[in-house]
């Protein structure tokens, strides 16, 4: 049955999140909200082992969640699930493509539909931040407002920031590599 239940809901995942992989994070935190198969914590473990890994970041999250919720079998039907929704739209579309591509309607869909993208990812990312970002446990038993912030992972992730936009030639996967090397001193040192 946890089986049926994983395609079930990345079918639907695969199917409304329009915009790509990070499209499909709001419809991680509801799953996890409903299902609790996973924690909003493990969401932004599967962002950082997503975005570390080679692959689209939809699959990648697809596999990593349904893996950690029901084993191998499980990250295959999560990903078998979320692909296939995209796989039938593809083969419907590619049968008549040329005059897909000239509707006004499907134009006009296309106009809604990018807005709708864009705000789904930022609310995603907004959602990261919070908890890659925010201690709201700490703030809420000391009151302290210098508890509520991780400062630590603010300030790395302003260096990752301004550090791509200074070395833009520069491979993402440095930025990466500096990131997991950075965490694990940190971790490590007790920093």
């Amino acid at each position: 049955m946890i089986y049926l239940q994983l395609f079930f809901e990345f079918f639907k995942t695969g199917l409304f999140s329009i915009g790509g992989g990070l499209a499909t994070l709001p419809f991680l935190y509801e799953m996890s909200d409903k299902t609790h198969w996973f924690s909003h914590a493990d969401i932004a473990d599967m962002i950082a082992i997503s975005e570390s890994t080679p692959g689209a970041i939809g699959i990648n999250m697809s596999t990593f969640a349904g893996f950690k919720t029901a084993g191998y079998l499980g990250g295959v039907v999560a990903t078998v699930g979320l692909a296939t929704p995209s796989l039938i739209i593809i083969l419907i579309i590619s049968g008549f493509l040329v005059k897909f591509q000239k509707s006004r309607h499907v134009q006009n869909a296309l106009y809604g539909l990018r807005p709708a993208s864009i705000a789904m990812i930022t609310a995603a990312g907004l959602n990261v931040a919070k908890v890659s970002l925010i201690n709201l446990s700490a703030f809420m038993e000391t009151h302290r407002i210098t508890d509520l912030f991780i400062f630590k992972a603010i300030i790395l992730g302003i260096v990752i920031f301004v550090g791509q936009k200074i070395f833009p030639k520069i491979h993402p996967v440095a930025f990466i590599v500096f990131s997991a090397v950075v965490g694990i001193v940190f971790r490590f040192s007790g920093v």
